[in-house]
């Protein structure tokens, strides 16, 4: 189970904040340009929110590519093809999560980004989803501040689906465990 689906209230507070820093810090492009999107890659960004990095990503991977933009919450899916509109992208597919089942088809993904959001899963069920959706030489990556990165470490390798393959000061980077 998930420990805690967001409110429309607190997604909407949430949203509000990061257009609040958004208007400061001019981080995102910088810190999506480091995961290693290319072009024509299939990228899902999974607990997308307001599509802040959704659609960084669909620039990234260019006409040729797509991305599949995942959330549980409606709102967010709302306000992510709100911004892809504004901002003429049309390489992104949204996608309603349910629980831990995405509904996307197996091997899916050359990537996988769970951008600010993985404390809000119990990484078991939630790291074998994304396993699922990954293409064999799929890559997981995991940026996010709300855990330290040791926790997130021991996370994922607690899975035995998952191994550390680089690690940034913006991100680590995950790949399948032979």
């Amino acid at each position: 189970m998930l420990r805690r689906k967001l409110s429309n209230t607190e997604f909407r507070f949430m949203q509000g904040l990061m257009a609040l820093t958004d208007m400061f810090y001019h981080y995102v492009p910088a810190r999506a340009k480091c995961f290693g999107i290319e072009p024509g890659m299939s990228v899902v960004d999974y607990g997308c929110g307001p599509g802040r990095y959704t659609v960084e990503f669909a620039r990234l991977a260019g006409e040729r590519g797509k991305v599949i933009a995942v959330d549980l919450v409606e709102l967010a899916l709302e306000a992510t093809e709100k911004r892809l509109r504004e901002n003429g992208i049309s390489n992104v597919e949204l996608k309603l999560a349910h629980g831990y089942d995405s509904g996307l088809p197996q091997g899916t993904a050359d990537m996988i980004c769970a951008v600010d959001m993985f404390h809000h899963v119990d990484p078991i069920p939630f790291l074998k989803e994304l396993r699922r959706i990954s293409k064999p030489d799929g890559l997981l990556v995991i940026s996010g501040g709300h855990q330290t990165r040791r926790s997130i470490k021991e996370s994922v390798a607690s899975s035995g689906l998952w191994e550390l393959s680089r690690e940034t000061k913006r991100c680590m980077t995950f790949k399948i465990k032979p």
